[in-house]
């Protein structure tokens, strides 16, 4: 039986890609992925994901990894697709391409997660067999999506660190929370390194709000 792993990297952040990858296995190797070392990749160090990025590949039977931009997140929220949509979305695409009898997907949300088992489904062929199977803590409790996230985690910190070079300038963590992060969106969320922002995110929209009122103020 063909199994699949599902989860994201860098949901959270108001700078850079989210990631989200697939892996493949027969579940008869699954614990080929436990005796290499692989767990959720928070529960790793830098350089344990790195390690573990290419023998993952090489052990799968199949991988997916999908790089969503700034700018795509924004183009889908802005046609009323919400983060969770849009994760549910790509996920189909994975399930689609990898084909397997069983997926195990990182839910994002703990309390209603077979209601996103519900959205990936909906993103599929009715034809489509697989069984989808979405749970909060996948990460932790399948081997597969802990592969999974090993993959998305280290695609997305290259994929930062990439911009960085680009742009030649310190952001930070990326995160809202970050002050250095803040210092760079409300400097640059409207010029040429606004590409690199999540406009869709409240962050921006607090700064939006706060220049309208700005403007009214000036013809008090």
């Amino acid at each position: 039986m063909k199994i699949c792993g599902i989860d994201e990297a860098r949901r959270g952040p108001v700078i850079g890609p989210m990631v989200i990858s697939g892996v493949l296995i027969d579940d008869d190797k699954s614990i080929e992925l436990k005796k290499i070392g692989v767990k959720d990749s928070k529960l790793l160090t830098s350089n344990q994901r790195e390690a573990l990025f290419p023998k993952i590949k090489k052990l799968v039977d199949g991988y997916k990894v999908i790089i969503i931009s700034a700018q795509e997140m924004d183009s889908r929220a802005s046609v009323g697709l919400n983060i969770n949509q849009l994760e549910a979305l790509k996920a189909a695409e994975i399930i689609k391409d990898l084909k397997p009898d069983v997926a195990y997907v990182d839910s994002p949300t703990s309390p209603r997660a077979s209601k996103f088992a519900e959205m990936i489904r909906a993103n599929l062929p009715k034809e489509f067999h697989v069984d989808i199977i979405a749970e909060h803590k996948a990460d932790v409790n399948h081997v597969e999506v802990g592969a999974a996230s090993i993959l998305s985690k280290v695609t997305g910190d290259e994929e930062v660190e990439k911009i960085r070079k680009e742009i030649g300038l310190d952001f930070g963590s990326g995160y809202p929370a970050d002050p250095i992060t803040m210092g760079f969106v409300k400097e640059h969320w409207e010029n040429k390194l606004a590409k690199y922002i999540r406009h869709s995110w409240g962050t921006i929209k607090e700064l939006e709000k706060l220049k309208g009122q700005k403007k009214l103020e000036g013809f008090d």
